[in-house]
């Protein structure tokens, strides 16, 4: 029996203290946080985890640097150590990047002012990341050929960080955490009814696979439905004091721009900033800022030719960039917290800050809002919420994020060496598989290095420029839930927003990808994937 079958078995037939019901970031920390601190605690996701807003963001970990404009220094202030603290607990993953950014003649603030802000946010940093710079335009082009600098008045270099890996594999760490601590978790359930009956919550959740409806019992119930919390509110009869308005974002993944990797920053025509993010042999171009009033979006031509003409305005390419320059495509909306009859508000203006609303009476605690660099605060804010709820927290001070500790990546190295696990390295790989392994697996690479010690060929690329080896497919059968080829292909790996459509269909990796993952169903889902995703 797989692991989500098994799970499906337990939500039904036992009652938990907690369910959490959404598994994008919100989710996914909440149910770590109070199942690494011994509560009994359950996540259900109506699609795969982190399918929705949590696979279409920027990839960034930053302090909201823009929020200063604002004077919104409290925040800047707690998203810095926020961001402080995932570089720390993620070391492989969550990694320092340097922002080149031009400021265009006539910008309502000067460059240099600009570059005091930037100092200002470097301060606020606790200097924890290299410290900014002041470009001129003349050193702008040294730097960065690519730059059309025609108009450039001078720019700046600061720091920040990014997602070495996709923002939906690290969100899904913290559901495999959540799972290793005994969290009861299961994709593709949706909640269809709620009610609050006996002191406890009942909700009627439908298998998408199967068809097959059951109740789950809990004593509280988290709603971190993201950009679907308001509808699920109002359906449990819960009243919030805040919702939420859409701001739908677009990436485009195009050829890589610039070889320098680095974070290409500018203000785009309609004022927001503009990033060209570094995604190995591509680069990540956005965003959009549409105010929309439903979460269900999609690219727009329109869209594209937004992001399109600003990249050609501000940087010197030929040829230009085109719709067929386009490898891939992310689109989402940013579920933005305002109070009250908030809709009259300059939503480009609003931030991304969370907000936890709490009815004490009806055990029910919903996150409105939230970026993925606040995730940690989320979780452990939750579990407060909860215990002041009257939820049991068995361990309060455990720790509950985070790689393993020193001691023991040391010890994988040390086993790595042992073997020549790099000497197995693929010519074309972009990293050593000692680095690959631990920082997609963290403790779990421990399982990988004893199935290569079996079969020094499970070490082989099965998926060539996507970097994925046999024994990681077999793993990723086994641990990650994959219910659908899309899960693997958009969300547990980034392979699907790195290569072209026609060199996924004709990868000679992608049928035996399958038959690890679905076993007899592999024919079955190969042709599901095929046809809904590379048409």
């Amino acid at each position: 029996m797989s692991l989500r079958q098994t799970n499906l078995a337990k939500l039904a037939g036992q009652e938990f203290d907690v369910l959490v019901i959404g598994g994008g970031i919100n989710g996914a920390v909440s149910a770590a946080a109070l199942a690494g601190r011994g509560v009994n605690v359950a996540l259900i996701e109506a699609e795969d985890f982190a399918s929705g807003v949590s696979s279409q963001s920027s990839n960034l970990a930053w302090g909201g640097i823009k929020y200063l404009e604002s004077y919104e220094f409290l925040l800047v202030n707690k998203l810095c150590r926020s961001r402080n603290e995932l570089m720390r607990a993620y070391p492989s993953t969550v990694k320092e990047i340097r922002f080149f950014t031009t400021i265009q003649k006539g910008f309502r603030w000067p460059p240099f002012i600009i570059f005091l802000g930037s100092v200002l946010y470097w301060v606020m940093g606790r200097f924890k990341t290299r410290p900014p710079k002041y470009v001129s335009a003349r050193k702008l082009e040294v730097a960065e050929p690519v730059i059309d600098t025609r108009q450039a008045a001078g720019g700046l270099e600061y720091s920040d960080c990014y997602l070495y890996d996709n923002d939906a594999r690290f969100v899904f760490g913290f559901v495999r955490k959540a799972l290793d601590y005994g969290c009861v978790a299961a994709n593709y359930v949706a909640a269809t009814s709620l009610r609050r009956e006996g002191g406890r919550w009942l909700v009627q959740a439908r298998d998408a696979v199967s068809g097959e409806t059951f109740t789950i019992a809990a004593r509280a119930l988290v709603n971190a439905a993201g950009p679907w919390l308001d509808g699920l509110n109002q359906a449990a009869g819960v009243r919030t004091r805040h919702h939420h308005v859409f701001s739908k974002g677009i990436h485009l993944i195009v050829d890589r721009v610039t070889d320098n990797k680095r974070v290409l920053t500018f203000f785009a025509s309609d004022g927001r900033l503009f990033f060209l993010i570094p995604m190995g042999s591509r680069t990540c171009v956005g965003t959009t800022d549409t105010r929309v009033e439903s979460p269900e979006v999609g690219v727009t031509d329109e869209d594209r030719d937004f992001v399109l003409s600003n990249v050609n305005a501000l940087l010197d390419m030929d040829p230009p960039l085109t719709r067929e320059s386009i490898i891939a495509e992310r689109c989402g909306v940013r579920p933005l917290a305002v109070g009250g009859d908030g809709d009259g508000a300059d939503w480009v203006q609003l931030s991304r800050k969370h907000v936890l609303e709490v009815d004490r009476e009806r055990q029910h605690v919903s996150i409105l809002g939230g970026k993925l660099t606040d995730c940690l605060n989320v979780g452990d804010e939750v579990v407060a919420a909860l215990s002041r709820l009257g939820i049991d927290v068995p361990e309060p001070r455990a720790a509950w994020y985070g790689e393993p500790p020193p001691g023991v990546h040391e010890e994988y190295l040390r086993q790595a060496r042992l073997m020549q696990l790099d000497e197995l390295t693929a010519p074309t790989s972009s990293e050593p598989l000692s680095e690959r392994f631990w920082r997609r697996y963290g403790q779990a690479a421990f399982h990988l290095l004893e199935r290569i010690r079996a079969d020094r060929s499970c070490a082989r690329l099965l998926i060539g420029r996507a970097e994925y080896t046999r024994c990681e497919m077999e793993m990723t059968a086994q641990r990650e839930m994959v219910v659908k080829l899309e899960d693997f292909m958009r969300r547990r790996s980034k392979i699907e927003l790195v290569l072209r459509r026609e060199e996924i269909a004709e990868a000679p990796g992608l049928r035996r990808a399958a038959e690890i993952l679905f076993g007899d169903e592999a024919e079955q889902r190969l042709a599901e994937y095929l046809a809904e995703n590379l048409v």
